[in-house]
């Protein structure tokens, strides 16, 4: 069977037996801060299982791609990856441990046909009913091995949570792939034996001090890694030599030049290029950029040393790209977004690997440089903190450090490196866990929710009416239920039905007030919760409230339109940018305000001003031309086969909302937020900025509306201002101006020509104020006020002149004392480092400073110590020789 024949057999397997099989979801974790990247199948089923939603069905199936950065440093043996796919069945407290353990020996049994002689079950050390379930299927007891809470006991994800003991089907590869030891059995770490399916029972709930309470309904989570069972069944050692990486491998070797199978570290080197280039493309497909942190510092960890590997298969230059691109053809089928993000793939790829390959050779340099310094100072091991500063801050790997240290008779402290590794991972983990809780929203000035809420959702009506008559359904103060609220109390009111649209989807959350003849509450944000609640945040400004009270909820009408104008306009845009720019731009986030928005968005090259005029130009277009904004409800899959566009991150249901402007429609997206009927309606639209914020993203924030106006007229009104400055109309302003500015730069280049001749004369006569310490000629001098560029050309022109000295130089600029010092090569072999003595000079004056061993430059604080701070030149070079 192929792996196309597995992940289709299985999936068909489950949905016989009354499972909705449902697509894989964005390996960026919907609405879940405490997840960096999706990791498993029970991801997108994890809000089912805490209550947070209804499923669409008890029973559901899935073929999940997930991503662990656990295992980046271990990708390169037959075990490890960090890109797989994990087919999953579950049952959200529908069916159990007899039940889900049936299916699965029948699944491997009858329909992958693996032998029953080479599969292995481990259950929890006391699970006795998972133990009598394999023996009824089958299984002999000798096969049934029992284990700890280290090997079969799931969750709790945190401190608290659904949590239970799980089961495990191992797969034996042979005792020529083990250890030979005869305790080797599953879980031995020898590779012999795989596990190729997790049956992880849910059946408690921990609480924070550790106590296990039985949950009413327990579920059902299991996770079959597609990769290790194609290895089982098509009998191969490892899921390298499978139809899922050979056509992978094999465009490796043709780009490389070298075969695979024939040598461990070659093997080794060109399995790390094609997993990690399967990581690349599958993380950028769903809008992962490269960064220094987050998701964009694993994807391009992952690609630099997916380089890495490919430079020591003999590949200097970027190559990556054409391994993606057989990712691409490879996996669309399956995979989609694939296809459609194919252009972004390669783009951001070859963009990443030409930016790393320029740093890796600055890297080589800075190895060096730590080695020699290491070296001088006598040491004969690296320290760990500048290794791990190599690779953090350049990207530059531990192990490539190590390698070039060993050929100089230096060690490198891996360990150490690894304790450092350790600290920046406890970092990032701090920065990511956050408890799972109720938020009323995100932005600024709203409170938690404390427990969980007995509502289910809330019938939000906003879309047609902008008032609603409706009931309090609950009421809390401080995060905590209440009946009733009183002046001045912050309050939470979630209503049964509401026009207040709750912040979601970058679009801010309403305003306005929700009252009766009892009191009135001021709304001053509304968002919305995990499940869909809606929660109006505000403060009780007149009598009372209370739960269970019919009132009139109305919002801020005039701020609702603003809000509706810009949010249409972010669908204009997106419209004009692919359009002008291309296909390959789409949403990557936006902040939708009364005020204006921001829109982030991929594209790789700049943008010329040109072209955001006539972006711009186009939206204006648009606007005149009051085109129909219209909205329906449709299948999810049938908006997509229709060409609407999605956002990366966010997860949607089976009935989606879809936005559409203009007959026949210029724009369509998926979207749930408030629009303008008629394009018209939005006024004006005007750019503010444009800038790129990462590799392949940018970012746009504009105005409409009434906005636009006020912007329009300050904008003239300061051009009017600048006008009667210059005394000049508006329109010959521009002109002035230029040649205002070309005075300038003319006067800027004739000053800058002065100051070059005076250090020029300057140089000259400070040759022949030229000392002797030691038998080291050195020049230490103050000369006039000028700027640190022009005291580095003459640093140059004298070390150039003397050949061999110590040049120390100081100078006071905008009444701020500024040293160089300058160090001739010959005189650094000897142990003369300009970094040292200037940092030496500048104390003198109350200053700091620094740089290499041939130039370094410092600031000081005390302009009277200048030539104080210049004298100990011939001390401190004195002293170096002494002890030489």
């Amino acid at each position: 069977m192929t792996s196309d024949e597995i992940r289709e057999v299985f999936l068909s397997f489950f949905e016989q037996k009354g499972h909705r099989v449902i697509p894989s979801s964005s390996l960026i974790p919907h609405k879940d801060p405490s997840l960096l990247l999706t990791t498993a199948g029970m991801v997108q089923i994890r809000p089912y299982f805490l209550g947070l939603q209804k499923p669409p069905r008890p029973r559901l199936a899935s073929c999940q791609k997930c991503f662990r950065t656990t295992d980046i440093d271990s990708v390169g043996n037959s075990r490890h990856l960090t890109l797989f796919e994990m087919l999953g069945n579950f049952s959200v407290g529908d069916y159990f441990k007899e039940e889900a353990i049936s299916w699965a020996w029948e699944f491997v049994i009858e329909h992958l046909k693996l032998p029953g002689e080479r599969l292995w079950i481990s259950v929890y050390l006391d699970d006795d009913d998972a133990f009598t379930c394999w023996r009824q299927v089958g299984v002999p007891a000798e096969r049934i091995l029992r284990f700890g809470e280290e090997d079969n006991f799931w969750g709790p994800t945190g401190d608290s949570g659904p949590c239970g003991p799980c089961s495990e089907i191992h797969y034996d590869h042979g005792e020529e792939f083990g250890c030979g030891r005869p305790e080797c059995k599953p879980n031995c770490e020898c590779g012999r034996f795989s596990e190729i399916w997790n049956l992880v029972f849910t059946q408690y709930n921990q609480t924070t001090d550790g106590k296990r309470i039985p949950l009413p309904k327990p579920n059902i989570d299991t996770g079959m890694g597609l990769e290790r069972t194609v290895a089982a069944v098509q009998g191969k050692p490892s899921c390298y030599e499978t139809d899922l990486f050979l056509p992978l491998i094999e465009r490796v070797t043709q780009l490389v030049g070298k075969s695979y199978g024939e040598d461990k570290d070659i093997d080794r080197a060109i399995r790390i290029v094609v997993e990690h280039s399967r990581g690349i493309a599958f993380l950028i497909a769903d809008g992962v950029l490269p960064s220094n942190e987050g998701r964009g510092y694993v994807l391009r960890r992952i690609l630099r040393r997916a380089s890495l590997f490919g430079r020591r298969l003999g590949r200097y230059g970027p190559f990556l790209s054409e391994i993606t691109t057989a990712t691409v053809s490879r996996m669309n089928q399956v995979y989609p977004e694939l296809i459609v993000n194919r252009a972004m793939i390669d783009q951001i790829t070859k963009a990443e690997e030409e930016k790393f390959i320029g740093t890796l050779e600055s890297g080589l340099t800075l190895v060096e440089e730590l080695i020699e310094e290491t070296m001088s100072q006598g040491e004969r091991s690296l320290p760990s903190e500048q290794v791990f500063r190599l690779y953090d801050t350049h990207g530059f790997p531990a192990e490539l450090t190590a390698e070039i240290a060993r050929e100089r008779g230096l060690s490198v402290d891996l360990a150490g490196f690894q304790a450092e590794m350790k600290k920046q991972q406890e970092r990032a983990r701090a920065t990511q866990k956050k408890a799972i809780q109720y938020l009323a929203g995100t932005t600024k000035g709203t409170a938690s929710v404390t427990g969980k809420l007995k509502v289910d959702r809330t019938e939000f009506i906003g879309y047609d009416t902008t008032t609603s008559q409706s009931k309090i359904l609950e009421l809390r103060v401080g995060g905590h239920l209440r009946e009733d609220a009183s002046r001045g109390d912050e309050v939470d009111i979630i209503l049964n039905k509401t026009p207040f649209y709750g912040e979601m989807g970058g679009q801010v959350g309403d305003t306005g007030k929700i009252s009766n003849q009892k009191g009135e509450v001021a709304i001053t944000n509304t968002a919305r919760s995990p499940s869909d609640v809606i929660i109006h945040h505000g403060k009780v400004i007149k009598g009372s409230i209370s739960t269970g009270d019919e009132v009139e909820a109305k919002i801020d009408v005039d701020r609702r339109l603003d809000i509706a104008r810009n949010h249409t306009a972010t669908h204009l845009l997106q419209y004009a940018l692919r359009e002008i720019l291309g296909v390959h731009v789409y949403q990557r986030g936006s902040l939708v305000e009364p005020e204006g928005f921001r829109f982030d968005f991929s594209h790789l090259a700049a943008v010329p001003e040109s072209q955001l005029t006539e972006i711009q130009g186009l939206v204006n277009e648009k606007i005149r031309q009051n085109l129909p904004v219209k909205s329906r409800l449709v299948p999810y899959d049938q908006a997509i086969a229709e060409g609407a566009i999605a956002l990366f991150e966010e997860k949607y249901g089976e009935t989606v909302r879809v936005v559409e402007i203009g007959e026949p429609p210029l724009s369509t997206e998926l979207c749930g937020g408030t629009h303008v009927k008629s394009t018209g309606e939005i006024g004006f639209f005007v750019m503010m900025s444009e800038a790129s914020i990462g590799t392949g993203l940018h970012r746009i924030e504009a105005v409409t509306g009434r906005t636009a106006e006020t912007v329009a007229e300050k904008n003239s009104a300061t051009l009017k201002s600048i006008a009667r400055e210059l005394k000049t109309v508006p329109d010959e302003v521009h002109d002035k101006v230029e040649v205002l500015v070309n005075e300038l730069e003319s006067q800027h280049k004739h000053s800058l020509w002065l100051e070059r001749e005076l250090s020029r004369k300057i140089t000259e006569s400070l040759i022949e104020q030229v000392k002797q310490a030691g038998g080291v000629t050195f020049l230490s001098a103050r000369v006039p006020s000028l700027t640190k560029s022009v005291l580095r050309e003459m640093g140059d022109i004298l070390r150039s002149k003397l050949k061999s000295a110590v040049i120390v130089l100081a100078t006071v600029y905008n009444n701020s004392p500024s040293f160089l010092a300058m160090v001739t090569p010959d005189l650094v072999a000897r142990g003369f480092y300009a970094n040292d003595i200037i940092k030496k000079v500048a104390k003198v004056a109350g200053g700091s400073g620094g740089g290499k061993a041939e130039m370094a430059q410092a600031g000081g604080k005390d302009a009277t110590k200048l030539d104080e701070a210049l004298d100990s030149v011939e001390s401190i070079i004195a002293e170096k020789t002494s002890s030489a």
